[in-house]
């Protein structure tokens, strides 16, 4: 009996879709890998590029430019096409040019029978995963947006950073929109099951302002990155990545990804950055953390600015 063949198409092959096409290519996730987009001199020729590198990879993957037809036969369609954020834009800025790309792009992707699970990168993430799980009329569970995966990965670097503690040892969230009304889980951040607080109680050379600031800097990363490289696309691309794996090895991982709530948090009909347990059928169950008064405060905030952003483009909201 042969092996079940995975197949991931990505939709838009800019930065963020390139990066993710040579991460997964590097890892050896999927067997097979179509590159999609308008541009299809672009994206033949990163088909092309990626090609000239399998010797070099840890396991065989067939990668070629092709259509919407390919998603078809598809287990996961990541999109990252879309309007890029220019600086000085904030992520909501971007959702009416690309709630209607996207109307586009689900669209046809569903009229050539795709029956797998959507991954969101393009921003504002989780109005755009809204709108994939509207457009697509697929269940809930089987839509994904990266949401605040990124985000909490340089929560938990700067805080290993500032601790001089592998980052891996880290535990940490960054909850809420991906954006700038998100906040850090300070309630339930910890190195090797000791709260962050208490390190910070244990030597004077730690302080709270310095972790204020460190957060601050976690929101804004996006912005800082912009100013000097005009995007940011790497580190996505390895979060999008980890959730590729998650879903193909249906590995049950938590990862704080864009999901719907329906209830949880004091929230409903909504997608939004929370932890959430990941496998090969989607998102099988939402994490809801005990937050403290401050952190729910700040988290209904973060839900009803999504809320607001949304209700011109979706009547129902």
């Amino acid at each position: 009996m042969s092996k079940r063949v995975n197949r991931v198409a990505l939709i838009g092959t800019g930065f963020v879709g390139s990066s993710y096409a040579f991460a997964m290519l590097n890892q050896g996730v999927t067997e097979e890998l179509v590159l999609i987009d308008l541009n299809k001199e672009k994206s033949e020729g990163d088909a092309m590029d990626l090609n000239h590198g399998l010797p070099f990879a840890p396991s065989p993957t067939s990668i070629w430019y092709g259509d919407y037809s390919d998603c078809r036969d598809a287990d996961i369609v990541v999109i990252c096409a879309g309007a890029n954020q220019k600086p000085g834009e904030t992520r909501l800025d971007l959702v009416e040019k690309n709630t209607k790309i996207f109307k586009s792009i689900v669209d046809q992707v569903m009229n050539n029978g795709f029956d797998g699970i959507f991954l969101v990168a393009t921003n504002p993430v989780d109005i755009l995963t809204y709108a994939v799980w509207k457009y697509s009329g697929l269940p809930k569970e089987r839509v994904i947006g990266s949401g605040t995966i990124l985000d909490t990965a340089r929560f938990r670097y700067l805080l290993g950073d500032y601790f001089q503690v592998d980052s891996r040892n880290v535990h940490g969230y960054i909850i809420g929109e991906h954006g700038d009304t998100e906040l850090p889980v300070w309630s339930h951040a910890d190195i090797a099951g000791k709260t962050i607080a208490d390190w910070v109680k244990k030597k004077e050379q730690y302080k709270q302002e310095d972790l204020d600031q460190l957060f601050l800097n976690v929101r804004d990363a996006a912005y800082h990155i912009i100013e000097r490289k005009g995007a940011t696309y790497y580190g996505i691309a390895m979060g999008l990545v980890r959730l590729t794996k998650a879903i193909l090895q249906n590995e049950n991982s938590v990862l704080t990804v864009s999901a719907y709530l329906d209830g949880k948090y004091g929230q409903s009909d909504v997608y939004i950055g929370v932890p959430a347990i990941v496998n090969r059928k989607g998102i099988r169950d939402v994490i809801e953390l005990h937050l403290n008064q401050d952190e729910q405060e700040k988290f209904t905030h973060s839900a009803e600015v999504l809320k607001k952003t949304m209700k011109p483009f979706f009547s129902n909201n």
